[in-house]
Protein backbone atom coordinates (compact mmCIF):
# COMPACT_ATOMS: atom_id res chain seq x y z
CA UNK A 1 0.00 0.00 0.00
CA UNK A 2 0.99 3.18 -0.75
CA UNK A 3 2.97 4.36 2.70
CA UNK A 4 1.89 7.02 5.09
CA UNK A 5 3.33 9.89 5.61
CA UNK A 6 4.68 9.20 9.48
CA UNK A 7 8.72 8.70 9.80
CA UNK A 8 7.83 4.92 11.60
CA UNK A 9 6.15 3.82 8.57
CA UNK A 10 7.27 0.87 7.34
CA UNK A 11 6.83 -0.10 3.21
CA UNK A 12 4.20 -3.03 2.56
CA UNK A 13 3.77 -4.23 -0.82
CA UNK A 14 0.50 -3.63 -2.61
CA UNK A 15 -2.09 -4.90 -3.92
CA UNK A 16 -3.43 -4.31 -7.57
CA UNK A 17 -7.16 -4.73 -8.41
CA UNK A 18 -7.02 -5.63 -12.34
CA UNK A 19 -3.16 -6.66 -12.72
CA UNK A 20 -2.10 -8.43 -9.41
CA UNK A 21 -3.40 -11.45 -7.18
CA UNK A 22 -5.25 -10.03 -3.50
CA UNK A 23 -2.53 -10.09 -0.81
CA UNK A 24 -1.53 -13.31 1.72
CA UNK A 25 -4.80 -13.12 3.10
CA UNK A 26 -7.25 -12.23 0.30
CA UNK A 27 -9.39 -14.74 -0.78
CA UNK A 28 -8.73 -15.50 -4.43
CA UNK A 29 -12.33 -16.82 -5.73
CA UNK A 30 -13.80 -13.45 -7.60
CA UNK A 31 -17.42 -14.10 -5.78
CA UNK A 32 -16.35 -13.69 -2.62
CA UNK A 33 -18.38 -10.23 -1.97
CA UNK A 34 -20.75 -8.60 -4.09
CA UNK A 35 -22.99 -10.84 -4.68
CA UNK A 36 -20.73 -13.70 -5.12
CA UNK A 37 -19.83 -15.53 -8.38
CA UNK A 38 -23.12 -16.38 -9.30
CA UNK A 39 -23.96 -12.99 -10.23
CA UNK A 40 -20.72 -12.78 -12.35
CA UNK A 41 -21.83 -15.69 -14.37
CA UNK A 42 -25.64 -14.64 -14.61
CA UNK A 43 -26.39 -14.39 -18.43
CA UNK A 44 -28.26 -10.87 -19.16
CA UNK A 45 -32.09 -10.87 -19.87
CA UNK A 46 -32.94 -10.11 -23.47
CA UNK A 47 -33.97 -6.83 -22.53
CA UNK A 48 -30.84 -5.82 -20.20
CA UNK A 49 -29.83 -3.49 -23.28
CA UNK A 50 -33.14 -1.70 -23.87
CA UNK A 51 -33.10 -1.20 -19.99
CA UNK A 52 -29.69 0.17 -20.01
CA UNK A 53 -30.52 2.42 -22.39
CA UNK A 54 -33.55 3.20 -20.16
CA UNK A 55 -31.79 4.02 -17.83
CA UNK A 56 -29.07 6.44 -19.32
CA UNK A 57 -31.84 8.27 -20.92
CA UNK A 58 -33.78 8.82 -17.33
CA UNK A 59 -30.43 9.81 -16.12
CA UNK A 60 -29.88 12.65 -18.99
CA UNK A 61 -33.07 14.00 -18.03
CA UNK A 62 -31.80 13.95 -14.24
CA UNK A 63 -29.08 15.88 -14.91
CA UNK A 64 -30.48 18.03 -17.59
CA UNK A 65 -33.22 19.17 -14.68
CA UNK A 66 -30.26 19.84 -12.26
CA UNK A 67 -27.47 21.43 -14.49
CA UNK A 68 -30.56 24.41 -15.56
CA UNK A 69 -31.53 24.49 -11.72
CA UNK A 70 -28.39 25.28 -10.62
CA UNK A 71 -27.79 27.68 -13.10
CA UNK A 72 -31.20 29.05 -12.60
CA UNK A 73 -30.08 29.52 -9.09
CA UNK A 74 -27.01 30.85 -9.59
CA UNK A 75 -27.92 33.84 -11.88
CA UNK A 76 -31.04 34.63 -10.37
CA UNK A 77 -29.66 35.23 -6.67
CA UNK A 78 -27.43 37.57 -8.10
CA UNK A 79 -30.49 39.73 -10.27
CA UNK A 80 -32.57 39.74 -6.44
CA UNK A 81 -29.66 41.06 -4.99
CA UNK A 82 -28.68 38.05 -2.38
CA UNK A 83 -25.09 38.91 -1.41
CA UNK A 84 -22.54 36.32 -2.79
CA UNK A 85 -21.67 35.20 0.66
CA UNK A 86 -25.90 34.29 0.98
CA UNK A 87 -25.72 32.74 -2.47
CA UNK A 88 -22.44 30.78 -1.20
CA UNK A 89 -24.66 28.74 1.18
CA UNK A 90 -27.49 28.83 -0.61
CA UNK A 91 -25.63 26.62 -3.25
CA UNK A 92 -23.51 24.88 -0.70
CA UNK A 93 -27.04 23.69 0.60
CA UNK A 94 -26.88 21.01 -2.04
CA UNK A 95 -23.81 19.49 -1.23
CA UNK A 96 -24.97 19.11 2.48
CA UNK A 97 -27.90 17.07 1.46
CA UNK A 98 -25.82 14.82 -0.52
CA UNK A 99 -23.58 14.41 1.98
CA UNK A 100 -25.95 12.63 4.68
CA UNK A 101 -27.98 10.87 2.00
CA UNK A 102 -26.76 7.86 1.32
CA UNK A 103 -27.25 6.01 4.69
CA UNK A 104 -30.60 6.98 4.93
CA UNK A 105 -31.47 6.39 1.35
CA UNK A 106 -30.04 2.31 1.41
CA UNK A 107 -32.21 1.87 4.60
CA UNK A 108 -35.43 3.21 2.58
CA UNK A 109 -34.31 1.01 0.15
CA UNK A 110 -34.06 -2.13 1.81
CA UNK A 111 -37.51 -1.10 3.13
CA UNK A 112 -39.70 -0.07 0.59
CA UNK A 113 -37.38 -1.53 -2.14
CA UNK A 114 -35.44 1.05 -5.73
CA UNK A 115 -38.75 1.59 -7.60
CA UNK A 116 -40.55 3.57 -4.67
CA UNK A 117 -37.58 5.23 -3.52
CA UNK A 118 -36.89 6.29 -7.19
CA UNK A 119 -40.03 7.66 -7.77
CA UNK A 120 -40.93 9.07 -4.21
CA UNK A 121 -37.02 11.10 -4.33
CA UNK A 122 -37.76 12.35 -8.19
CA UNK A 123 -41.46 13.59 -7.23
CA UNK A 124 -39.95 15.40 -4.73
CA UNK A 125 -36.94 16.94 -6.10
CA UNK A 126 -39.21 17.96 -8.45
CA UNK A 127 -41.39 19.84 -6.19
CA UNK A 128 -38.14 21.34 -4.82
CA UNK A 129 -37.47 23.36 -8.02
CA UNK A 130 -40.72 24.21 -8.19
CA UNK A 131 -41.14 25.93 -4.14
CA UNK A 132 -37.98 28.10 -5.82
CA UNK A 133 -40.18 29.75 -8.23
CA UNK A 134 -42.58 30.39 -4.99
CA UNK A 135 -40.89 31.67 -2.47
CA UNK A 136 -37.63 33.50 -3.35
CA UNK A 137 -36.06 33.68 -0.01
CA UNK A 138 -32.45 32.69 0.78
CA UNK A 139 -34.41 30.21 3.71
CA UNK A 140 -36.59 28.88 1.14
CA UNK A 141 -34.04 28.29 -1.11
CA UNK A 142 -31.28 26.68 1.06
CA UNK A 143 -33.74 24.68 2.31
CA UNK A 144 -34.73 23.59 -0.93
CA UNK A 145 -31.29 22.88 -2.57
CA UNK A 146 -30.69 20.73 0.62
CA UNK A 147 -33.60 18.79 -0.14
CA UNK A 148 -32.71 18.78 -3.97
CA UNK A 149 -29.45 17.65 -3.55
CA UNK A 150 -30.66 14.73 -0.85
CA UNK A 151 -32.72 13.43 -3.63
CA UNK A 152 -30.19 13.69 -6.16
CA UNK A 153 -27.98 11.16 -4.20
CA UNK A 154 -31.01 8.86 -3.35
CA UNK A 155 -31.56 9.02 -7.38
CA UNK A 156 -28.07 8.40 -8.39
CA UNK A 157 -27.64 5.11 -5.99
CA UNK A 158 -31.01 3.76 -7.88
CA UNK A 159 -29.80 4.10 -10.97
CA UNK A 160 -26.36 2.68 -10.22
CA UNK A 161 -27.95 -0.08 -8.77
CA UNK A 162 -29.87 -1.04 -11.94
CA UNK A 163 -26.84 0.02 -14.03
CA UNK A 164 -25.10 -2.55 -12.17
CA UNK A 165 -27.27 -5.67 -12.38
CA UNK A 166 -28.05 -5.06 -15.88
CA UNK A 167 -24.93 -4.80 -16.92
CA UNK A 168 -22.59 -7.61 -18.10
CA UNK A 169 -19.37 -8.68 -16.76
CA UNK A 170 -17.79 -7.79 -20.58
CA UNK A 171 -19.54 -4.25 -20.64
CA UNK A 172 -19.19 -2.77 -17.41
CA UNK A 173 -16.69 -0.71 -18.01
CA UNK A 174 -18.48 0.54 -20.87
CA UNK A 175 -20.95 1.14 -19.33
CA UNK A 176 -19.23 3.45 -16.43
CA UNK A 177 -18.47 5.39 -19.05
CA UNK A 178 -21.47 6.31 -20.91
CA UNK A 179 -22.88 7.00 -17.73
CA UNK A 180 -20.02 9.57 -17.13
CA UNK A 181 -20.51 10.88 -20.44
CA UNK A 182 -24.16 11.61 -20.02
CA UNK A 183 -23.99 12.80 -16.64
CA UNK A 184 -21.31 15.57 -17.81
CA UNK A 185 -23.44 16.16 -21.22
CA UNK A 186 -26.77 16.38 -19.23
CA UNK A 187 -25.36 18.59 -16.77
CA UNK A 188 -23.95 20.78 -19.08
CA UNK A 189 -26.83 20.78 -21.92
CA UNK A 190 -29.36 22.06 -18.63
CA UNK A 191 -26.98 24.65 -18.02
CA UNK A 192 -26.55 26.14 -21.46
CA UNK A 193 -30.68 26.26 -21.32
CA UNK A 194 -30.34 29.32 -19.20
CA UNK A 195 -30.36 30.96 -22.46
CA UNK A 196 -33.29 29.74 -24.05
CA UNK A 197 -35.77 32.01 -21.28
CA UNK A 198 -35.36 34.73 -18.63
CA UNK A 199 -33.89 33.55 -16.03
CA UNK A 200 -35.72 35.83 -13.70
CA UNK A 201 -39.13 34.77 -14.57
CA UNK A 202 -40.57 31.63 -13.63
CA UNK A 203 -40.14 29.40 -16.96
CA UNK A 204 -37.01 27.82 -16.49
CA UNK A 205 -38.04 26.99 -12.68
CA UNK A 206 -40.57 24.66 -14.37
CA UNK A 207 -38.91 23.44 -17.10
CA UNK A 208 -36.52 21.80 -14.51
CA UNK A 209 -39.15 20.73 -13.13
CA UNK A 210 -40.65 19.05 -15.56
CA UNK A 211 -37.41 17.01 -16.72
CA UNK A 212 -36.67 15.65 -13.42
CA UNK A 213 -40.34 14.53 -13.22
CA UNK A 214 -40.11 12.61 -16.88
CA UNK A 215 -36.98 10.92 -15.56
CA UNK A 216 -39.50 8.88 -13.62
CA UNK A 217 -40.43 7.43 -16.66
CA UNK A 218 -38.21 5.29 -18.78
CA UNK A 219 -36.61 4.59 -15.38
CA UNK A 220 -39.40 3.02 -13.59
CA UNK A 221 -40.24 1.26 -16.36
CA UNK A 222 -36.68 -0.38 -17.05
CA UNK A 223 -36.43 -1.13 -13.77
CA UNK A 224 -40.01 -3.41 -13.28
CA UNK A 225 -37.47 -6.10 -15.32
CA UNK A 226 -35.48 -7.11 -12.36
CA UNK A 227 -34.82 -6.08 -8.92
CA UNK A 228 -31.48 -5.07 -7.57
CA UNK A 229 -30.00 -7.31 -4.67
CA UNK A 230 -29.08 -5.77 -1.81
CA UNK A 231 -25.44 -6.27 -1.02
CA UNK A 232 -23.78 -5.19 1.93
CA UNK A 233 -20.64 -3.19 1.72
CA UNK A 234 -17.25 -3.74 4.15
CA UNK A 235 -16.66 -0.34 5.34
CA UNK A 236 -13.62 1.98 5.29
CA UNK A 237 -12.50 4.48 8.16
CA UNK A 238 -10.82 7.48 7.17
CA UNK A 239 -8.20 6.33 8.89
CA UNK A 240 -7.99 3.33 7.55
CA UNK A 241 -7.92 4.61 3.88
CA UNK A 242 -5.22 6.65 5.10
CA UNK A 243 -3.23 4.08 6.42
CA UNK A 244 -3.69 2.76 2.29
CA UNK A 245 -3.19 5.65 0.57
CA UNK A 246 -2.77 9.17 1.94
CA UNK A 247 -2.59 10.73 -1.59
CA UNK A 248 -6.33 9.34 -2.48
CA UNK A 249 -7.57 11.01 0.96
CA UNK A 250 -6.13 14.91 0.24
CA UNK A 251 -6.39 14.75 -3.31
CA UNK A 252 -10.46 13.36 -2.96
CA UNK A 253 -11.17 16.33 -0.47
CA UNK A 254 -8.94 18.86 -2.58
CA UNK A 255 -10.81 18.08 -5.72
CA UNK A 256 -14.17 17.93 -4.39
CA UNK A 257 -13.85 21.36 -2.67
CA UNK A 258 -12.26 22.99 -6.38
CA UNK A 259 -15.13 21.11 -8.25
CA UNK A 260 -17.76 22.96 -5.57
CA UNK A 261 -16.66 26.32 -5.79
CA UNK A 262 -17.12 26.23 -9.98
CA UNK A 263 -20.16 24.24 -10.07
CA UNK A 264 -21.73 26.74 -7.06
CA UNK A 265 -20.08 29.95 -8.06
CA UNK A 266 -19.62 29.94 -11.85
CA UNK A 267 -22.96 31.40 -12.41
CA UNK A 268 -22.52 33.79 -9.98
CA UNK A 269 -19.04 35.13 -10.76
CA UNK A 270 -20.27 35.72 -14.52
CA UNK A 271 -23.49 37.59 -13.54
CA UNK A 272 -21.22 39.99 -11.47
CA UNK A 273 -18.84 39.73 -14.70
CA UNK A 274 -21.94 41.26 -16.39
CA UNK A 275 -22.13 38.79 -18.65
CA UNK A 276 -25.30 38.66 -21.00
CA UNK A 277 -27.38 34.90 -20.74
CA UNK A 278 -25.62 33.77 -24.08
CA UNK A 279 -22.29 34.63 -22.60
CA UNK A 280 -22.90 32.80 -19.56
CA UNK A 281 -24.18 29.71 -20.40
CA UNK A 282 -21.36 29.48 -22.39
CA UNK A 283 -19.01 30.16 -19.79
CA UNK A 284 -20.70 26.95 -17.58
CA UNK A 285 -20.63 24.78 -20.83
CA UNK A 286 -17.28 25.27 -21.09
CA UNK A 287 -15.76 23.40 -18.11
CA UNK A 288 -18.26 20.09 -19.45
CA UNK A 289 -17.51 19.94 -22.55
CA UNK A 290 -13.44 20.20 -21.19
CA UNK A 291 -14.15 17.49 -18.94
CA UNK A 292 -15.52 15.48 -21.53
CA UNK A 293 -12.84 16.17 -24.13
CA UNK A 294 -9.83 15.32 -21.55
CA UNK A 295 -11.16 12.66 -19.45
CA UNK A 296 -9.90 9.90 -21.45
CA UNK A 297 -6.34 11.05 -23.12
CA UNK A 298 -5.24 12.04 -19.53
CA UNK A 299 -6.85 8.42 -18.09
CA UNK A 300 -5.49 6.58 -21.29
CA UNK A 301 -2.02 8.64 -20.25
CA UNK A 302 -2.15 7.24 -16.48
CA UNK A 303 -2.30 4.14 -17.60
CA UNK A 304 1.06 3.89 -19.74
CA UNK A 305 3.33 6.24 -16.69
CA UNK A 306 2.84 6.85 -13.02
CA UNK A 307 -0.26 7.51 -12.27
CA UNK A 308 0.94 9.64 -9.45
CA UNK A 309 2.75 11.94 -12.10
CA UNK A 310 -0.12 12.00 -14.28
CA UNK A 311 -2.13 13.59 -11.14
CA UNK A 312 0.65 15.99 -10.01
CA UNK A 313 0.85 17.48 -14.26
CA UNK A 314 -3.12 17.72 -14.15
CA UNK A 315 -2.70 19.71 -10.29
CA UNK A 316 0.06 22.31 -11.37
CA UNK A 317 -2.35 22.62 -15.47
CA UNK A 318 -5.47 22.76 -13.44
CA UNK A 319 -3.49 25.24 -10.74
CA UNK A 320 -2.37 27.65 -13.59
CA UNK A 321 -5.12 28.26 -15.80
CA UNK A 322 -7.18 29.04 -12.55
CA UNK A 323 -4.97 31.60 -11.93
CA UNK A 324 -4.56 32.25 -15.92
CA UNK A 325 -8.70 32.97 -15.63
CA UNK A 326 -8.09 35.69 -13.10
CA UNK A 327 -6.13 37.51 -16.22
CA UNK A 328 -8.48 37.45 -19.00
CA UNK A 329 -11.63 39.38 -19.55
CA UNK A 330 -14.32 37.51 -18.55
CA UNK A 331 -16.50 38.26 -21.95
CA UNK A 332 -13.76 37.25 -23.98
CA UNK A 333 -12.88 33.98 -26.46
CA UNK A 334 -9.89 33.32 -24.49
CA UNK A 335 -12.03 32.87 -21.39
CA UNK A 336 -14.14 30.07 -22.62
CA UNK A 337 -10.90 28.68 -23.64
CA UNK A 338 -9.37 28.60 -20.40
CA UNK A 339 -12.33 28.03 -18.76
CA UNK A 340 -12.17 24.16 -21.12
CA UNK A 341 -8.93 23.69 -19.70
CA UNK A 342 -9.83 23.96 -16.02
CA UNK A 343 -13.02 21.77 -16.12
CA UNK A 344 -10.67 19.23 -18.74
CA UNK A 345 -8.12 19.28 -15.80
CA UNK A 346 -10.48 19.11 -12.66
CA UNK A 347 -12.78 16.50 -13.64
CA UNK A 348 -10.36 14.53 -14.47
CA UNK A 349 -8.63 14.76 -11.31
CA UNK A 350 -11.58 13.09 -9.02
CA UNK A 351 -11.23 10.15 -11.40
CA UNK A 352 -7.28 9.28 -11.32
CA UNK A 353 -7.53 10.06 -7.63
CA UNK A 354 -9.82 7.05 -7.36
CA UNK A 355 -8.23 5.08 -10.25
CA UNK A 356 -4.92 5.50 -7.98
CA UNK A 357 -7.09 4.81 -4.47
CA UNK A 358 -7.77 1.77 -6.38
CA UNK A 359 -4.00 0.81 -7.04
CA UNK A 360 -3.43 0.82 -3.34
CA UNK A 361 -6.42 -0.14 -1.88
CA UNK A 362 -6.52 -4.47 -0.95
CA UNK A 363 -8.83 -6.15 -3.35
CA UNK A 364 -11.87 -7.23 -0.69
CA UNK A 365 -11.83 -3.43 0.64
CA UNK A 366 -12.65 -1.64 -2.60
CA UNK A 367 -15.94 -1.22 -2.67
CA UNK A 368 -15.86 0.31 0.68
CA UNK A 369 -12.83 2.46 -0.10
CA UNK A 370 -14.77 3.83 -3.16
CA UNK A 371 -17.54 4.83 -0.70
CA UNK A 372 -15.26 6.41 1.87
CA UNK A 373 -13.81 8.54 -0.73
CA UNK A 374 -17.12 9.60 -2.30
CA UNK A 375 -17.90 11.07 1.16
CA UNK A 376 -14.32 12.88 1.24
CA UNK A 377 -15.17 14.25 -1.82
CA UNK A 378 -18.80 15.26 -1.24
CA UNK A 379 -17.29 16.85 2.16
CA UNK A 380 -14.69 19.15 0.03
CA UNK A 381 -17.42 20.21 -1.99
CA UNK A 382 -19.08 21.61 0.74
CA UNK A 383 -16.69 23.75 2.44
CA UNK A 384 -15.17 24.62 -1.20
CA UNK A 385 -18.29 27.48 -2.09
CA UNK A 386 -18.02 28.50 1.88
CA UNK A 387 -15.11 29.27 1.59
CA UNK A 388 -14.82 31.01 -1.74
CA UNK A 389 -17.82 32.98 -1.30
CA UNK A 390 -17.07 35.30 1.66
CA UNK A 391 -13.28 35.44 0.17
CA UNK A 392 -15.03 36.86 -3.53
CA UNK A 393 -17.06 38.87 -0.92
CA UNK A 394 -14.08 40.78 0.65
CA UNK A 395 -11.36 40.42 -2.22
CA UNK A 396 -13.35 40.58 -5.64
CA UNK A 397 -14.70 38.30 -7.83
CA UNK A 398 -11.17 36.98 -8.89
CA UNK A 399 -11.56 34.83 -5.67
CA UNK A 400 -13.04 32.64 -7.40
CA UNK A 401 -10.22 31.48 -9.24
CA UNK A 402 -8.04 31.85 -6.65
CA UNK A 403 -9.62 29.99 -4.39
CA UNK A 404 -9.54 26.95 -6.71
CA UNK A 405 -6.19 27.48 -7.93
CA UNK A 406 -5.74 27.17 -3.79
CA UNK A 407 -7.37 23.45 -3.33
CA UNK A 408 -5.12 22.58 -6.20
CA UNK A 409 -1.98 24.13 -5.11
CA UNK A 410 -2.53 22.06 -1.53
CA UNK A 411 -3.01 18.74 -3.53
CA UNK A 412 0.50 19.62 -5.45
CA UNK A 413 2.31 20.45 -2.13
CA UNK A 414 1.25 17.08 -1.10
CA UNK A 415 1.73 14.80 -4.23
CA UNK A 416 5.39 16.77 -4.84
CA UNK A 417 6.10 15.29 -1.12
CA UNK A 418 5.14 12.05 -1.86
CA UNK A 419 6.65 11.79 -5.44
CA UNK A 420 9.92 13.18 -3.87
CA UNK A 421 10.36 10.79 -0.37
CA UNK A 422 7.84 7.67 -1.01
CA UNK A 423 8.17 5.21 -3.59
CA UNK A 424 6.01 4.99 -6.63
CA UNK A 425 3.82 1.98 -7.49
CA UNK A 426 5.05 0.50 -10.95
CA UNK A 427 3.10 1.67 -13.81
CA UNK A 428 2.75 -2.17 -14.95
CA UNK A 429 0.79 -2.81 -11.66
CA UNK A 430 -1.07 0.18 -12.02
CA UNK A 431 -5.27 -0.76 -12.61
CA UNK A 432 -7.26 0.48 -15.40
CA UNK A 433 -7.87 4.35 -15.33
CA UNK A 434 -11.95 4.46 -13.61
CA UNK A 435 -13.66 7.05 -15.80
CA UNK A 436 -15.83 8.11 -12.08
CA UNK A 437 -18.06 10.94 -12.32
CA UNK A 438 -18.03 13.49 -9.38
CA UNK A 439 -21.04 12.77 -7.13
CA UNK A 440 -21.31 9.22 -8.23
CA UNK A 441 -22.36 7.19 -5.26
CA UNK A 442 -19.84 3.82 -4.54
CA UNK A 443 -22.21 1.67 -6.11
CA UNK A 444 -20.98 2.67 -9.31
CA UNK A 445 -17.64 1.09 -8.87
CA UNK A 446 -19.13 -2.40 -8.76
CA UNK A 447 -19.49 -1.44 -12.30
CA UNK A 448 -15.77 -1.79 -12.54
CA UNK A 449 -14.92 -4.14 -9.31
CA UNK A 450 -16.80 -6.45 -10.14
CA UNK A 451 -15.71 -7.64 -13.49
CA UNK A 452 -11.95 -7.50 -11.95
CA UNK A 453 -12.35 -9.67 -9.67
CA UNK A 454 -14.03 -12.41 -12.30
CA UNK A 455 -11.24 -12.52 -14.47
CA UNK A 456 -7.98 -11.11 -12.76
CA UNK A 457 -6.93 -13.78 -10.81
CA UNK A 458 -3.26 -14.30 -10.22
CA UNK A 459 -1.33 -17.11 -8.09
CA UNK A 460 0.18 -15.88 -5.27
CA UNK A 461 3.61 -17.43 -6.92
CA UNK A 462 3.19 -15.01 -9.73
CA UNK A 463 2.55 -12.17 -7.49
CA UNK A 464 6.28 -13.23 -5.42
CA UNK A 465 8.09 -13.05 -8.51
CA UNK A 466 6.60 -9.65 -9.69
CA UNK A 467 7.63 -8.07 -6.19
CA UNK A 468 11.61 -9.55 -6.49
Amino acid sequence: MEQPSSAGDRKIPAVNVGINAPHDDAPTEAGHQTGGPTDLAAEPEGDSAAGLWALFLGLGLLMIGNGLNGAVIGVRSGNEGFSVVVTGVIMAGYFAGFLIAPSLVVKMIASVGHIRVFAGLASLASSAVLIHALSVVPVTWTAMRFVFGFCFAGLYIVIESWLAELSTPKNRGRTLALYMIISMAGLGIGQYLIAVADPNGFHLFIVSSVLVSLALVPVTLAAAARVPPSRPVEKVSIRELIGYVPTGVVGSFMSGASAGVLLSLAAVYATRSGLSVDRTAAFLIAPTIGAIALQWPIGRLSDRVSRRAVIFGVVIAAGALSVAASTVRPDSALMLLVMFGIGGTMFPLYSLVVSYTLDWTPVEKTVGAAGTLVRINGSGALVGPLVAAPLMSWFGDDAFFFTMSAWFSVILVFVGYRIAFKDALPSERQTKFVPFPARASNVAIRLVVLPVKATKVVSRAAVSRRHK
